[in-house]
């Protein structure tokens, strides 16, 4: 009786350290190429947005001339002051925060139910639903705000503050709805069945299960809807003549403003969108599982 032997192949002590110096380089190539990309990815991010606030935190004469500064030697508060004693910007500014946070509150008190609903709920209609809802971002807003800026007129709603809040709300519902629906589709619904064996109702497991799990998604749905309602402009210029949005404003007064103007416009653009992300940004980082 044979038995049959195969051949052993051993690696010596310096092949094995040669292998595991080689893996440890692979590793730490890979780790610096992912801190190189995002480091990348927030200069081209954050970079403008520090050129701009240089600018709107220099002299006007420093924002004319060239080359533009790096720093804001000296820090002046002449630019900023400049743009807001302009006519209307102040007023401006006052109706895009009532605009935005109207929308805000509007479209996440609609999109919370329906968003649960499409994703909780197998219904007669659900796929058409979706699809209707994301067909409305299909259209043109030209198709949407040109018959809208009718209608205001002849209802009496032309020119208001609220009207233009409504529209914002119809443009940015539809993807307000499926970024919560999204959210809700990942919470497992055992969560849910868990807490009703243990007594809650429907309701009750829905506030006091369903929602904490989904609260960083909602804010980063209502974030969207600030950002999308503070930026937009074409239907705040359809739809208001006297009582316009900041983005319309400064749209108007372009074409007749030099470049003080334009810098401290858009650092102002950009400032209450930051000052919202601060405050929700403890909803965001949960959402990785970070607690801040």
């Amino acid at each position: 009786m044979t038995t049959e032997t195969y051949p052993t192949t051993s690696l010596s002590l310096a092949e094995q350290e040669q292998i595991a110096r080689r893996a440890k380089f692979q590793y730490n190539l890979r780790r610096a190429s992912i801190y190189a990309l995002a480091i990348a990815i927030a200069i081209w991010i954050l970079l403008p947005i520090w050129l701009v606030a240089v600018m709107a935190f220099s002299t006007p004469a420093d924002v004319r001339g060239f080359p533009k500064q790096i720093v804001p030697v000296p820090l002046s508060t002449d630019t900023m002051e400049f743009f807001l004693n302009q006519d209307g910007i102040l007023r401006a500014a006052r109706n895009s925060v009532v605009v935005a946070i109207t929308t805000l509150v509007l479209s996440t008190i609609i999109a919370v139910p329906a968003g649960y609903a499409i994703a909780r709920y197998v219904f007669p209609g659900r796929d058409a639903i979706r699809l209707g809802i994301l067909s409305v971002r299909a259209f043109p807003i030209v198709v949407l705000a040109v018959p809208l800026a009718v209608t205001f007129i002849e209802l009496d709603m032309y020119d208001k503050v609220y009207s233009l809040a409504l529209m914002h709300t119809a443009l940015t519902l539809p993807t307000t709805i499926l970024v919560v629906a999204s959210v809700f589709a990942g919470v497992p619904y055992e969560l849910e069945e868990a807490a009703r064996i243990f007594g809650c109702t429907p309701t009750q497991a829905f506030i006091r299960v369903v929602m904490p799990l989904a609260l960083p998604g909602i804010a980063a749905a209502a974030i969207l809807t600030f950002v999308l309602s503070w930026n937009e402009v074409f239907a705040a210029i359809l739809l208001t003549i006297s009582n316009r949005t900041l983005p319309a404003q400064i749209l108007y007064t372009l074409d007749k403003s030099g470049d003080p103007f334009k810098f401290a416009g858009a650092f102002f653009m950009l400032l209450p969108a930051m000052i919202f992300i601060f405050f929700i940004r403890r909803y965001l980082f949960s959402m990785w599982g970070i607690n801040k």
